[in-house]
């Protein structure tokens, strides 16, 4: 059995390691783990109060075992291990900008709620002493509501700020801040809504897309991390074009040197990477566990295999037919929201289309605008 200081224990487990829907695994702020472990849920709760007792002189709380403690327990928040109650006073207080427990047994209860209709996967990105009895973590959440039948998937990334109670050396309170809302104290209706906007219905076909990890998500875009992957392109005519898309999807079909059939993927690719978007390529990804050694030529010389690098990228969402204009419209707010925020954007954009426009009604359809970052920090 691994201890921590308050009398808290729990079997030996191994660390983080979370796979986020298509989302590689990072971690941030890399610290030495023990074999310690416990759980916290750092995705809902908000204004707490005060009512920690002082600290007596004979007090003393090791802040960074319980920075390591959190590490090797909050990536296991939602899996069937479960949280170790014992880390906690009993009575505790949970607060988000929708939620609020005052109690270790209703923070259980909603842990297992979430659990049920949502299906829950939680990121880890890292733990900071933040006070004397303090710790704050950013994380990021995804689910799926399972109850409507297209399992719309809802995204929250934020900061929990966690006290910790001296006299029992455990925590006594626990509040969530979202990064897609401004209020969030309890009861923010500005949540409710981020809550409800989400569960719009797009209609994603269920292929493989390139991995990547969302590492904040605000109320205007959403920061991705991407893996590196390989797309066969050609020269489009714009951004919501469609010319050299049969070039592209040839290839896929077996128009290649070895007439090999390579399984279709989603979204379809139009990238422009100038200003005034003059040069435009036409890309589909290719999927995972391919290299360019093992792919076979393409029998056009205007069709290219080319290995992206992958990296920060800044997403907006938008239903409907993506006409140039909107396609502009959308480049244009997502470069002031970039801005506002101080984020360095690159030259050129992306279009992603995720659906046969054939096939699909318009105010299904799912399509992004994604601009490449020059770097981006979660401190």
């Amino acid at each position: 059995m691994a201890t921590l200081t308050g009398n808290f224990y729990r079997p030996i487990i191994t660390a983080v390691g979370s796979d986020c829907r298509r989302h590689a695994t990072t971690c941030f702020l890399p610290l030495p783990r023990r074999n310690v472990t416990s759980r916290l849920r750092p995705i809902m709760s908000v204004q707490v109060g005060n009512e920690m007792p002082p600290a007596s002189s004979s007090s003393t709380v090791d802040m960074e075992h319980l920075l390591e403690f959190l590490y090797e327990d909050l990536p296991h928040l939602f899996d069937d291990q479960g949280i170790d109650r014992t880390a906690y006073d009993e009575r505790v207080k949970f607060r988000d900008p929708i939620t609020k427990h005052d109690t270790i047994t209703g923070y259980l209860l909603n842990i297992s709620f979430l659990k049920n209709i949502f299906a829950p996967d939680f990121q880890l990105h890292w733990a900071k002493q933040t006070g004397p009895y303090e710790i704050t973590t950013r994380w990021t959440m995804v689910m799926k509501f399972l109850p409507l039948p297209w399992k719309p998937e809802l995204v929250f990334t934020g900061t929990s700020i966690m006290v910790v109670n001296p006299e029992t050396k455990k925590f006594c309170s626990h509040l969530d801040l979202w990064d897609s809302i401004k209020n969030n104290d309890y009861f923010s209706l500005e949540g409710l809504v981020d809550v409800f906007k989400q569960l719009r219905l797009y209609k994603t076909p269920d292929l493989e897309t390139p991995k990547y990890q969302i590492l904040k998500r605000t109320a205007n875009y959403e920061v991705r991390k991407y893996e590196p992957f390989i797309v066969v392109e050609t020269n489009g005519d714009k951004l919501s074009g469609s010319s050299g898309f049969n070039n592209v999807a040839g290839y896929i079909f077996g128009k290649n040197s070895t007439m090999e059939k390579i399984p279709m993927t989603t979204p379809v690719f139009t990238q422009a990477t100038d200003p005034q978007l003059s040069s435009v390529s036409v890309q589909i990804f290719i999927p995972s566990g391919k290299d360019l050694n093992s792919l076979p030529m393409p029998n056009e010389e205007k069709i290219n295999l080319k290995k992206l690098e992958g990296g920060f990228a800044a997403a907006v969402k938008f239903s409907g037919k993506p006409t140039e204009d909107i396609v502009r419209e959308k480049e244009n707010e997502l470069r002031n929201s970039l801005s506002k925020d101080g984020l360095r954007a690159k030259t050129g954009c992306m279009l992603a289309r995720y659906n046969d426009p054939g096939r699909t009604w318009n105010f299904i359809m799912r399509n992004e605008v994604i601009i490449w970052l020059e770097e981006f920090s979660l401190d």
